[in-house]
């Protein structure tokens, strides 16, 4: 198992995190961005730096991801391609998706997007706080915790 960060979007506190669970678990952690990211040096954390344009962080996610992979997103179509492919995704407010609720979230961020292109403003998300970042640390250690059991 492998952990892929869609890590242009993702809060330094969310990396921060994933950084210290990837040399605690030694679990390879693969940051993937548009754009060169410091990273701690650590023979668990590597960067896939992509070419700017649509997509192309998320497609290269999908490409290399394998089976039980964890991705951590707040891109909901990709979640669910993440999902197609047997992989597992969790964003950075701690919701992980799954089987039973990606196709809703999809047909919630559509309708979003719907009302967004007709001129409505549907504001954005709130900031991460707090209890955002305690419910990713939960999430992500609950599903480390299921996930090694398994594997032993």
């Amino acid at each position: 198992m492998q952990i892929w960060i869609d890590a242009d979007a993702c809060p330094k506190m969310i990396k921060d995190i994933l950084f210290r669970v990837a040399e605690r678990t030694k679990i390879i952690t693969t940051l993937v961005a548009n754009q060169y990211l410091q990273t701690p040096p650590s023979r668990y954390i590597k960067l896939l730096q992509v070419h700017s344009g649509f997509d192309v962080a998320d497609n290269a996610i999908v490409k290399n991801l394998n089976a039980d992979d964890l991705v951590i997103t707040g891109d909901i179509p990709l979640a669910y391609e993440v999902i197609c492919k047997g992989g597992h995704a969790i964003n950075h407010r701690g919701e992980r998706y799954t089987e039973d609720n990606i196709r809703d979230r999809l047909n919630m961020r559509d309708f979003m997007d719907t009302l967004r292109g007709s001129g409505i403003d549907t504001g954005g998300p709130s900031a991460l706080n707090s209890r955002d970042i305690q419910a990713f640390a939960n999430q992500l250690d609950n599903f480390l915790t299921q996930q090694l059991s398994e594997n032993e």
